[in-house]
């Protein structure tokens, strides 16, 4: 009986009828009956050798069958064989066969003859017939079918109606073990697990009912005998009988472990190359230490693994080559990265074996360690090996008890890999992955390997970045100014911006350098250039101003020198000079440096621009680099004058209280290292309440605007900075466009306070015997007026000793000044241009001792040139009720 689907069930109870046609074998191979009467005549023809042999019922029936169908020449053979049937023998062979009595033999026939009886008891007999052609072709077909199904090495298998096994091949015996015929009858449970079984089982159905095949369903299972998992590709389609009854399913199994195993490699290597792309995109694009090692491990986490950190020699990144302890893994390591895909924060390790990379220190408990916490591996834990080994190690993970690492997510595998820059070990990345994700490989730590070495070599870059940056940024402080610098009659307020946040060094400088005469060297210079060549010319000419501003040369004679030098600097090879000195020419500084300079210069000439405010795009070589523009001030707090003198540099700034603010006419003359021409010096007065503004060209000049419009905007900012010097200062920068990055930036401003009179004392004295005890006696008044009667006795002394030297080696009128300010400053001017001399007297010497004694009892003394003669000054410290003064008889018994 048929259900709604067309299948046939087979009934387990008596037979079920049914009306249709059966489908069967016999369909196929042409099978037709008759019967033979006692008399040896056809005595019944069925319908199917009707339509097999041609002949219809009321033509065959009563004829003879020998006459019919046998050819003549056969008839007789024929007869026998009849008689013999009807005596009661079985008979089989083949008979040539006709369809009609004139037609040619057109057929071949297979004749199975069975005696019989009739209801009377005579002889008779049933006969079968088989086209024997259509036989032969069934046996063919099955032949094939058999050599197919036997020696292919796909797997075949045949499902009957009940979902169970009805054949299966040699292949398919073999991975699962025993022969063949064992098979007959199984389930799919019974050869593969649970799961793999319900889910063919339910593709079994699915195709015996609606016909749909199903192509590669993945299967897995064990084959018997081994433990080893396999994998194979099923495909499923539905049989049909002839009469499209269904009959089972087919089902063709490939074995694809190897396939799917090269799949998976395939796919860990397109990983593994899209990993390593993504690496050398992202890793090193940046200079900084801590975003280098995130970014390792954001392209690690979760793509390769489940989590990992990063931890470098601690004494690596404070600046030591080589941290004791770095050879043998023991020195000590600060974590700068962790991430992790499982978890928020770090985990912790369960000793020296099984490690995850919340990693632990030799002394503590396991607790995890902290991004920026400094800790050591155990010297023979796992990751201290492969520190000291210098090779990756896969550390397999373990499950405690007493501290589960991640709850249900536990680590089972890390990878240990040193980081290897140029030969040296820089710190170690931990890769870990939890349970339910594939153990590291070979594959998997070759990669690491490389993911590794490459953030190596960006970290060590980043780290040798970082030395040398705060090497440079040492340097260039150094080079600069304390900040807040004090000076007499002058508040000072000073900003320096590097043109490139990336080094924050460059060639611009400023310098507050207090002269004798509480008087004040204001500085402001540009070498041409950037970055730690232009700081390190920078801090050369920088030393040789302070150096030359200490001898108390004039402006002009300072930059004079200063210019000399520079061309020194400037010389290349041996540092000999290359050319002729000469007015549009340069000693050492190339053939175009002072045509370039001399350009330069005349640019802005109407405004007393500078000639260093525009730069040469040809290669700079050594000489290009002392190439500097610098505009030095003397102001003195006295009588309010400051004196200028510019090399090559942009005019100062004045803002008198209630001005708009003013460029100094002040000549701009030709930049440091040129040569050939002359410095002029301008003197200006400076009334007190003034604003005094030197900077360099890097605030005023960009490519966004010309140098005009930069200076007239400068301007404008000063005259609208009525308010404290710090906060004009930030005003200025402000409003300007100071972020442009093209140039260093150097700010100096100055309001001016002068000293007032009554901090000053001035006296003539003539050029007599008598003026040293009046010289003692004003200076005495004096020092009782300002309360300062602690430096009587040793400003008496030291006033005594200078004007008598006056007397005795110089001429012309003497002239003495006590100035106080932060310190007492005492000046005794004559008309004699020799320098004064100390010397060390003899034992035996009645006199020599004076200067000895003068720097014994002072800060400080010195002597200066002056228009009409020479200056020697001592300075003395304001009592602080702290320290004691020194006495004046003890040094004068130190000197014999």
């Amino acid at each position: 009986m048929r259900d709604g689907s067309g299948r046939m069930d087979v009934p387990d109870g008596p037979p079920v009828w049914q009306s249709s046609a059966p489908g069967s074998i016999y369909d196929y191979i042409r099978v037709a009956s008759f019967a033979l009467g006692p008399d040896g005549r056809i005595e019944q023809w069925s319908r199917r050798a009707a339509d097999m042999l041609g002949i219809p019922a009321k033509d065959a029936i009563g004829q003879d069958p020998v006459e019919a169908f046998v050819p003549r020449e056969l008839r007789e053979a024929g007869h026998r064989t009849v008689s013999e049937i009807l005596d009661g023998r079985e008979w089989t062979g083949l008979v040539p066969y006709r369809t009609g009595p004139d037609a040619p033999v057109d057929g071949l026939a297979e004749i199975y003859v069975m005696p019989s009886e009739t209801g009377t008891g005579e002889r008779a007999a049933v006969c079968l017939v088989v086209d024997v052609r259509a036989l032969r072709g069934i046996e063919t077909d099955l032949a094939a079918a058999q050599a197919v199904f036997g020696q292919s090495p796909i797997g075949f298998m045949l499902f009957g109606t009940d979902l169970r096994l009805r054949r299966v091949n040699e292949r398919f015996a073999t991975v699962f073990g025993g022969p063949p015929n064992s098979f007959s009858g199984a389930a799919p449970e019974d050869y593969l697990s649970r799961p793999e079984a319900d889910r063919l089982n339910a593709a079994l159905r699915r195709v015996l009912e609606t016909g749909e095949p199903v192509s590669e369903m993945q299967l897995v299972g064990t084959p018997h005998g081994t433990d080893e998992r396999r994998r194979w590709s099923v495909s499923l389609y539905r049989l049909h009988s002839a009469s499209g009854r269904p009959i089972g399913v087919a089902a063709l199994a490939q074995d694809v472990t190897g396939r799917r195993r090269a799949e998976r490699e395939a796919a860990n290597a397109r990983r593994n190359l899209a990993l390593l792309n993504e690496a050398g995109a992202r890793i090193g694009n940046s200079l900084d230490l801590e975003t280098t090692a995130r970014t390792l491990l954001d392209v690690a986490v979760p793509q390769f693994c489940d989590l990992a950190s990063v931890d470098l020699y601690q004494g690596l990144l404070a600046g030591d080559e080589a941290p004791p302890g770095m050879t043998d893994g023991s020195a000590e390591l600060r974590r700068v990265a962790f991430a992790s895909a499982v978890s928020d924060g770090p985990l912790p390790q369960g000793g020296s074996g099984g490690t995850a990379p919340g990693g632990h220190s030799e002394d503590d408990d396991g607790a995890p360690v902290a991004v920026g916490a400094v800790h050591r591996f155990p010297f023979n834990s796992p990751c201290a090996g492969a520190l000291r080994t210098a090779q990756a190690q896969i550390i397999p993970g373990r499950e405690t008890d007493e501290r589960p690492e991640l709850g249900s997510a536990v680590v089972h595998s890390t990878l240990a890999v040193p980081m290897v820059a140029r030969d040296t070990v820089v710190g170690l990345v931990q890769f870990s992955r939890t349970k339910g994700s594939e153990s590291f490989g070979e594959r998997d730590t070759a990669l690491a390997v490389e993911l590794a070495a490459r953030a190596a070599v960006c970290i060590d870059n980043a780290r040798l970045y970082r030395r040398e940056h705060e090497r440079a940024l040492i340097l260039q402080r150094s080079l600069l100014p304390p900040g807040d610098p004090e000076a007499a009659g002058l508040d000072i307020a000073c900003r320096y911006l590097p043109g490139t946040t990336a080094t924050e060094v460059g060639g611009d400088w400023f310098d507050v350098i207090e002269l004798p005469g509480h008087r004040t060297a204001l500085v402001v210079g540009d070498v041409m250039g950037r970055g730690l060549r232009a700081a390190v010319a920078m801090g050369e000419l920088r030393t040789a101003v302070r150096t030359l501003a200490l001898l108390d040369l004039e402006p002009a004679e300072v930059l004079s020198a200063l210019d000399e030098i520079a061309r020194g600097l400037g010389a290349t090879g041996s540092g000999a000079r290359t050319g002729p000195r000469g007015r549009g020419g340069t000693e050492g500084a190339g053939p175009d440096a002072g045509v370039d300079a001399g350009a330069d210069a005349g640019t802005h000439a109407g405004v007393g621009a500078h000639a260093g405010s525009r730069r040469t795009d040809r290669a700079a070589d050594r000489s290009e680099v002392y190439l500097a523009t610098c505009v030095y001030a003397v102001y003195d707090p006295v009588t309010r004058r400051c004196t200028f003198a510019n090399a090559g540099h942009l005019p100062p700034v004045l803002v008198e209280e209630g001005e708009d603010a003013l460029l100094l006419d002040v000549p701009p003359g030709m930049p440091l290292g040129v040569g050939g021409e002359p410095f002029e010096e301008t003197e200006v007065e400076l009334p007190d309440g003034a604003l005094l503004a030197l900077y360099t060209d890097g605030l005023v000049e960009s490519r966004d605007h010309p140098l005009d419009e930069g200076l007239q905007a400068f301007r404008a900012a000063l005259s609208a900075a009525g308010r404290p010097l710090e906060d004009a200062c930030d005003h200025v920068l402000s409003a300007l466009d100071t972020r442009h990055g093209e140039d260093d930036i150097a700010l100096l401003m100055a309001r001016v306070q002068g000293l007032p009179k009554d901090a000053v004392g001035d006296w003539n004295l003539a050029p007599e015997a008598r003026s040293v005890a009046r010289a003692r006696e004003l200076a005495r008044d004096q020092l009782t007026d300002w309360g300062l009667e602690a430096l009587v006795d040793t400003t008496e002394l030291l006033v005594s000793e200078l004007v008598t030297n006056a007397l005795r080696h110089g001429h012309g009128d003497i002239r003495l000044r006590l100035l106080l300010d932060r310190t007492l400053v005492c000046e005794v001017w004559d008309a004699d241009l020799a320098q004064p001399r100390r010397r060390r007297a003899r034992d035996t010497d009645e006199g020599g001792r004076g200067l000895q004694l003068v720097g014994l009892l002072s800060r400080g003394w010195g002597s200066r040139r002056t228009p009409r003669g020479k200056t020697v000054w001592f300075e003395l410290d304001l009592p602080d009720g702290e320290a004691e003064p020194v006495d004046p008889a003890d040094a004068l018994l130190s000197l014999f």
